[in-house]
């Protein structure tokens, strides 16, 4: 969020954000079905997808990103390894885009590779509608 909101007037573009951390939050202000976390994991492409809509749903937004993930140090598994994240973006017309990621390094390093991942998604999907 905070890479969109440093400039001045970003008030005319961006409409909000939810930092939905715990399931809890992902299920009570984003809407996504507890099932999908039970059956999927939070860090999934099912519930990154839902967390997309749930935003859409939400805000009103044109354009919605989720990105759920590993960040680290801790909390990584063998199947989800510090460094896995899903990005989900919601845009005006078609099927949510979704894609898993393996980033290395510090925490700060997945954190920012995460939404240097999203915003290019989001410019490249922005590019194919020109």
């Amino acid at each position: 969020m905070q890479r969109l909101t440093d400039l001045p007037g970003s008030s005319d573009y961006v409409a909000g954000g939810v930092v939905a951390y715990s399931n809890t939050v992902k299920i009570k202000l984003l809407g996504v079905d507890g099932a999908l976390i039970e059956a999927h994991g939070a860090v999934s492409e099912p519930v990154a997808a839902a967390m997309a809509d749930g935003a859409r749903e939400q805000t009103g937004a044109d354009v919605c990103v989720a990105i759920t993930g590993v960040a680290g140090p801790g909390g990584g598994t063998p199947a989800k390894p510090v460094g896995t994240v899903v990005i989900a973006v919601r845009m005006p017309a078609g099927p949510v885009i979704v894609r898993t990621f393996s980033f290395p390094g510090s925490r700060e390093h997945v954190r920012f590779q995460s939404t240097q991942a999203a915003l290019d998604i989001v410019r490249r999907q922005l590019l194919l509608k020109n």
